[in-house]
């Protein structure tokens, strides 16, 4: 018996169905099996010509979306079913996450079966393409227990699809009222009232399409009235279970006024709309229901009373005041850019300054990786040249002492920037500043290029998010210098940056600290964090995706912590994108788990690891100078490969250890994989590779060469990696 049963179903809209059954077909999934209910002779003939081994059940035209998934259900043969409309598509490895996710739920105990999985999902419009949904940080809070849904009322606020959960077979051949619901939502919503127990999996495993609204047919009366019906008849299935009713009623009064806002309705049905939905409201308000405060109370309060003409002068107040609030900032922002512009023009005819140099990382937060590196070096060997970095107001009171700084946007700021000769950065600096000549721009980048960057991220909308390729090209030409840390790098930014820049193949200045650092200093570096001798301290460094909303938690944190026992210690620092980490309180108390989301440096927290576990993350590259185990936690690997592009399969040249679940990541830290000799061949062969140029001069190199002027063959070589000594691990510095 299969795990789990792909169920596709629906006529081909719009020529989709191709490029789903291809994804699924590509790769099949192991444990799953896949099913079409295909909707008349287009649909039956792509899949026939798309799916080899699925089982196609040919349906006529005019089957309508409940019956095709009904007819489809009926020859599944899987313990689990996942509903995907022939329009939607499946991010690459989704099927495999639900299929070993549901088999988690089959060997819980309890007397109660868990009924639904729920999972997040892409969207993707006729605009833009993987879109993250808005439900990641609900999933993450829900962690991975399961339990009844009343335990967890907020999971009904996730977007009701079908295909964002995964229904258990018999829990569905039981509840026949499901079978015949054509409104998707509102089966969604059912199918969860009625489940026994929910479970949650914090991943993207679908992705929902939405048409353009232009090639749909035009909406009718009954469409939105049809609105108000879902919710009335879903209202009665929460029976006394009051949580579940103050959220769904919630929902319900949020979509009602949201819809009324927004459609452009004739009055007629405006009026029949607005008094059904008064009804509606007043009929199922919860008795101990707080109206929300503000301008969306007031709403509400008119919506219960019928009070349509009321409601409608409101909306028109409201739409003068906004347009009056936008006018007066855009003349704002225009005397702010024109006094900017004038401020910068006047300060570009100073002679340039040979003696000042602009320093600027991650968008001015403040003093930090290769720039920080760079600057420190530059005090030693070029004490003529002042540094002045640019950060932003929130983060100004977090320099050192004595760091000479100025604020974007501040008239020191466009002075600085108007007449320093030397400008150093790991992103790049606003559109509006010139490149005038006689002056050097360093770009040190800010990691080694595993996913696309640049020009190669025009094929992956997901991770562009509407970048304007034009613009940044524009800036890259100002570069004078490009910072690489290997000859992959520097291939890649060649590619990704194609302009006239001349590439350095020096290291990455803050790298130089894995070879610099003594055993005091990583002594001292565990002290700071608590982590007390002879205890394994882990890193765990996850990175962003662009196919989330937020930083969702992809461990159980706490089952990893318990697992590992008690002399373990992870280190969890979520990127810097999303802030801090979510965590156990218990476990952060005790100092099993300690959040370093925004410790700095960096650098510190790898001098004290003993170990990292990443997954994506550029700090694997720099973690590996110091010679320690890595190992790769890439649960989305598939997903991630085709959301966000890559350059290599990480999969084939990795550092260490590869984990899929996380118990394949806490059997290679209980079994000791973790440094056995397959993990330390595989960092050997990535040092070797990744580590190039890194040998705890890099800085030194930069320096003479940007700023001294000093030749090429004056710089000190770069040492080969065998010949190197990194820092000395944790038991070496403490033996």
């Amino acid at each position: 018996m299969p795990q789990l049963s792909v169920i596709v179903y629906g006529p081909n809209a719009q020529g989709h169905l191709a490029e789903l059954l291809d994804s699924l077909t590509a790769h099949p999934p192991p444990d799953t099996e896949v099913i079409v209910a295909a909707v008349g002779d287009w649909a039956r003939e792509t899949a026939e010509g798309h799916a080899p081994g699925a089982t196609v059940v040919a349906l006529p035209d005019g089957t309508d979306d409940a019956q095709a998934r009904t007819a489809g259900a009926a020859r599944a043969r899987g313990r689990w079913l996942h509903f995907v409309h022939a329009k939607d598509g499946l991010p690459a490895g989704g099927p495999r996450l639900i299929a070993e996710r549901t088999a988690e739920l089959d060997a819980l105990d309890g007397a109660v079966p868990v009924d639904v999985l729920l999972f997040d999902h892409v969207t993707t419009d006729w605009q833009t393409v993987s879109r993250p949904s808005p439900d990641g940080r609900r999933l993450a809070a829900a962690d991975r227990a399961a339990r009844p849904l009343d335990e967890a009322a907020d999971l009904l606020r996730l977007t009701p699809l079908l295909g964002n959960r995964a229904l258990r077979t018999a829990f569905w051949r039981a509840r026949e009222e499901l079978h015949s619901d054509t409104d998707e939502p509102r089966a969604a919503h059912a199918a969860l009232l009625a489940a026994g127990r929910v479970a949650c999996l914090n991943q993207a495993a679908y992705e929902h399409r939405l048409p353009r609204p232009q090639s749909l047919p035009p909406r009718g009366p009954e469409d939105r009235l049809a609105l108000i019906d879902r919710y009335e008849s879903l209202l009665p299935l929460t029976g006394d279970r009051r949580a579940l009713h103050a959220v769904l009623y919630d929902l319900m009064v949020r979509d009602l006024v949201t819809t009324f806002a927004r459609e452009d309705l004739p009055d007629a049905v405006a009026r029949e709309f607005f008094r059904r939905a008064s009804l509606a409201a007043v009929r199922w308000r919860p008795g101990d229901h707080q109206r929300p405060a503000g301008l969306d109370g007031i709403r509400h309060a008119l919506l219960e009373e019928g009070a349509y003409s009321r409601y409608r002068a409101l909306q028109a107040a409201n739409r003068t005041r906004r347009a009056a609030r936008a006018a007066l900032r855009t003349r704002k922002r225009q005397l702010g850019a024109k006094v900017r512009d004038q401020q910068y023009q006047r300060a570009l005819s100073r002679p340039v300054d040979p003696g000042l140099a602009v320093f600027a990382a991650y968008w001015n937060r403040g003093v930090a990786c290769n720039p920080a590196a760079i600057a420190a070096k530059l005090g030693e060997l070029a004490p003529h040249i002042r540094p002045v970095w640019t950060v932003s107001k929130k983060n100004a009171a977090l320099l050192p002492p004595g760091t000479d700084h100025v604020i974007p946007g501040s008239r020191r700021y466009w002075e600085t920037m108007a007449t320093a000769k030397y400008l150093t950065n790991n992103v790049n600096f606003p559109n509006a500043v010139v490149k005038r000549p006689g002056t050097i721009h360093l770009q040190t980048h800010h990691g080694t290029p595993l996913k696309r960057m640049g020009m190669d991220q025009r094929a992956y909308p997901a991770a562009a998010q509407g970048l304007d390729f034009a613009a940044l090209m524009a800036r890259v030409d100002r570069w004078d210098y490009s910072l690489s840390a290997n000859s992959h790098t520097t291939r890649m930014w060649e590619r990704a940056y194609p302009s006239r820049y001349t590439s350095l193949d020096y290291g990455y200045p803050r790298n130089d600290v894995y070879y610099t650092a003594t055993a005091a200093e990583v002594r001292a570096a565990r002290e700071r964090l608590g982590i007390a001798p002879g205890q394994t301290a882990v890193l765990y460094a996850p990175t962003h995706r662009d196919y989330e909303a937020g930083f969702t938690p992809r461990l159980d944190l706490a089952a990893l912590a318990d697992r590992l026992g008690e002399n373990t210690v992870l280190l969890v620092r979520a990127h810097y994108f999303y802030g801090t980490a979510a965590q156990p309180a218990g476990l952060r108390r005790s100092g099993r788990i300690i959040d370093v989301s925004v410790y700095d440096p960096v650098e510190e927290l790898c001098l004290a690891a003993d170990a990292l576990v990443t997954d994506y993350s550029s700090i694997m590259f720099d973690y590996a100078n110091l010679d320690r185990p890595i190992v790769i936690y890439a649960d989305d690997w598939e997903t991630y490969r085709t959301t966000r592009g890559v350059y290599f399969d990480l999969m084939t040249d990795h550092p260490g250890q590869v984990a899929r679940t996380q118990e394949e990541l806490t059997e290679i830290f209980r079994s000791g994989a973790w440094r056995d000799e397959r993990a330390a061949k595989a960092r050997a062969a990535f040092r070797q590779r990744f580590c190039e140029y890194d040998d705890g001069r890099a800085a030194e190199r930069v320096v003479r060469r940007v700023f001294l002027g000093e030749p090429e063959e004056a710089l000190p070589p770069v040492l080969p990696v065998e010949q190197r000594t990194p820092a000395p691990t944790p038991e070496e510095a403490t033996a």
